[in-house]
């Protein structure tokens, strides 16, 4: 199974059309089974198309970029966090090409006002994978240090809130360098979940963030805080970082995680 993370910075980047276009052809090669993603945003005034999704939504452009290049079997959930800069509606999303069977969209945050910044919301899929059921969830966290919206909080909600049966995984952007001992990384995992990238049987230096970005804003080291977590200890083959310039050029102020894990038949399990 082809993962993959990215906090996509939607609507906030340079040459966005071109970047959405190089993210399309990326996921045609791919083939990824599913993707997470955070900072999905469209347009408040934009106009309406189903349910709560807007015709701008970077989702939707997405899907329509890829129907372009012959990639249609793509579905699209996604769920409305907040407002951004009185401009956006920002939410989290997942694309697979699975069938699904279930979808879920909770807050994490103690805020639910859509009109604060720090509130947090999840949104998960349960697929059907070759007759086995997993579910999935895009997470966009806040920070360990904050007064008004600390991590822990939210984490044990998350913990709370995801299906208890079954494998999972927790994929999407943590703000919490996994190299900071003692805070939301070490919390994750002290609870159960697995890092895909430290079982990995290939990987790379892993870094996700370098230098300044929105919400690191005195930031001068290289950060590890886009994860891909599972409730279990699974067969992963290789982990590594794309759109970095290295594994194919940069599309947003955060780098994509993809893994590669090997599921169990239905049989096997």
């Amino acid at each position: 199974m082809n993962l993959l993370t990215l906090n996509c910075h939607s609507w906030h980047e340079e040459n966005q059309h071109d970047k959405i276009r190089h993210f399309a052809e990326t996921i045609k090669e791919k083939d990824y089974d599913v993707i997470a993603l955070q900072e999905v945003n469209q347009s408040i005034k934009a106009k309406l198309l189903y349910g709560e999704i807007k015709e701008d939504n970077f989702g939707v452009v997405l899907l329509q970029e890829l129907e372009k290049i012959g990639v249609s079997n793509y579905s699209l959930v996604w769920s409305f966090s907040h407002l951004v800069y009185g401009i956006y509606e920002e939410g989290v999303a997942i694309l697979t090409k699975h069938t699904i069977l279930e979808e879920d969209s909770f807050f994490v945050s103690q805020s639910t006002a859509i009109d604060y910044w720090k509130t947090r919301k999840i949104v998960g899929v349960t697929i059907d994978c070759e007759g086995t059921p997993m579910s999935f969830y895009s997470c966009h966290m806040g920070w360990w240090i904050d007064e008004e919206e600390p991590f822990k909080q939210q984490a044990e909600r998350l913990l709370q809130q995801v299906k208890q049966d079954g494998l999972l995984f927790l994929m999407g952007d943590f703000n919490n360098s996994a190299s900071l001992s003692g805070e939301g990384y070490d919390f994750l995992i002290g609870h159960g979940l697995h890092d895909t990238y430290e079982l990995a049987e290939h990987k790379d230096e892993g870094t996700t963030v370098e230098g300044k970005i929105t919400g690191w804003n005195d930031n001068k080291e290289d950060l590890r805080i886009d994860l891909i977590l599972a409730n279990c200890p699974v067969n992963v083959r290789s982990s590594q970082v794309i759109f970095n310039n290295r594994n194919k050029s940069v599309i947003s102020d955060h780098f994509g995680v993809e893994a590669i894990v090997v599921i169990p038949r239905s049989s096997e399990s």
